[in-house]
């Protein structure tokens, strides 16, 4: 039975048309195509997994960066509160508005040696379509987009990659975009839930290191060894 004026369909529409409009454009790689992204991922890895309710999906898809902690001086409740002002004004059932939120609460990666365990099935899926998306072709050029808008450098060799042992850690951190990769990229494969995104993440795995290693040897000058020495 209904519990709102709107159908689930309605809900997910404006919420779709919100975020949008809200991000369409933005330039860290947080922007409406990431999200659409992770909303369509989303939905077909939710229907790989049957007990995952569809509305909360969709719902903490759509808005699982509506106030990212990262553009909110590290407030980590900026976006369950922003998500459920939103849904409130729908009049979205309270039920849905909490796991929903919850979902924004846990979804975020804290640290290479912070656990980020997801409570729901829901969350799962979430969490690997938004992991998926940081891996493969998009997730270099989203890296080096989010590096670009806080003004770091590309790579600096004397700068080693941390092991984040806490959240705070890891909200602080100012490495180099490179560090990015051995300090999360690289490790996104094995923290993921759903076996339909395990498969997925193979191939875009495999493009990091791909990746990674021809930047490394670019910047070494790896590749100039076989030009003629000048006389």
């Amino acid at each position: 039975m209904p519990t709102t004026a709107l159908s689930a369909e309605q809900i997910i529409t404006q919420t779709a048309d919100f975020v949008r409009a809200k991000f369409l454009g933005e330039g860290s790689g947080h922007d409406w195509a990431h999200i659409r992204r992770v909303w369509l991922s989303s939905r077909a890895l939710a229907a790989t997994l049957p007990a995952a309710d569809p509305l909360v999906t969709e719902l903490a898809a759509l808005l699982h960066d509506v106030a990212d902690w990262k553009f909110h001086a590290g407030d980590e409740e900026a976006g369950p509160r922003a998500a459920r002002a939103w849904l409130t004004g729908l009049q979205v059932d309270e039920s849905v508005i909490q796991r929903v939120e919850t979902i924004i609460r846990e979804i975020s990666f804290k640290g290479l040696g912070v656990p980020t365990p997801m409570s729901t099935p829901e969350g799962e899926v979430v969490q690997d379509a938004d992991r998926l998306d940081a891996i493969g072709a998009i997730g270099v050029a989203r890296a080096f987009a989010y590096g670009g808008h806080k003004g770091r450098p590309l790579h600096d060799p004397e700068v080693a990659p941390i092991i984040h042992d806490s959240f705070e850690s890891y909200k602080q951190n100012t490495a180099p975009t490179v560090n990015h990769f051995y300090e999360k990229l690289l490790h996104l494969r094995e923290r993921l839930h759903t076996p339909a995104a395990r498969r997925i993440a193979q191939e875009r795995h495999q493009f990091l290191e791909t990746f990674l290693a021809q930047f490394l040897r670019e910047w070494e000058g790896a590749d100039l060894a076989e030009l003629p020495t000048p006389a």
